[in-house]
């Protein structure tokens, strides 16, 4: 858990789009009044569930990196009480506060066919994400019923475009193909540690590859690295 103390700068959450693999701004944008009093910004590992037979206490194999998540509560004040910063296109209303959110990280987007990706800056802090849940509850009102004071929980996943995860996949994961080109001082154990966490896989590699001489890898040699079965 990531606690912030309130700052000058306003938290700002900026709608934007994935094109072809690169997050870019709509030029639409919300600075917030009140900056939260705490964030939560969680990550989680995902382990299998099945164990080998005969398994003694090796562990769970690793299985997957759901993506991570941020949270916090925004304050939604129309009493006037809360100076605007400079320069806040905010509504001076608490309804109008909240459409003006929703725009930015809620309403359904016609044209992606979903709600807008939204970058969260605060600080040193950027997340990007999309919006999980936007829950507001209404504490205080005028004599008419209209809200005066509110509170905005809102969570978000963070979001990789497609073509990032695919990036990153194919140069970490032992699931997929590899093709490195050999740099001075690799040797093929040393490979195999860095592409499938194991060294003892080199003998198979040098089998895959036809090489007859695995001890001495020239620099600028292709190698292929098969996904592990």
């Amino acid at each position: 858990m990531l606690s912030v103390s309130a700052q000058r700068t306003p938290l700002k959450i900026t709608a934007c789009e994935d094109n072809n693999g690169q997050i870019r701004s709509l030029g639409r944008s919300v600075s917030l009044l009140i900056n939260p009093a705490q964030l939560v910004h969680e990550r989680r590992t995902c382990f299998s569930s099945a164990k080998p037979m005969g398994d003694v206490a090796s562990g769970r194999q690793f299985s997957h990196m759901p993506p991570g998540k941020l949270s916090f509560t925004v304050v939604l004040d129309g009493t006037g009480a809360v100076p605007k910063p400079a320069l806040s296109l905010l509504p001076d209303d608490v309804d109008g506060q909240i459409q003006a959110l929703g725009d930015i990280i809620y309403d359904y987007k016609g044209v992606s066919h979903q709600p807008c990706i939204v970058e969260i800056l605060w600080g040193r802090m950027l997340f990007t994400g999309r919006l999980t849940s936007f829950n507001v509850t209404y504490t205080l009102f005028k004599p008419g019923g209209a809200p005066l004071r509110a509170t905005a929980a809102l969570a978000f996943d963070s979001y990789t475009s497609r073509k990032k995860s695919q990036l990153k996949a194919a140069r970490s994961s032992p699931d997929l193909s590899h093709h490195v080109e050999v740099q001075s001082g690799d040797t093929l154990p040393l490979l195999c540690e860095r592409i499938y966490g194991d060294s003892r896989y080199y003998a198979d590699v040098a089998r895959f590859n036809g090489l007859r001489n695995f001890r001495e890898l020239p620099p600028g040699t292709r190698l292929h690295f098969p996904p592990l079965e």
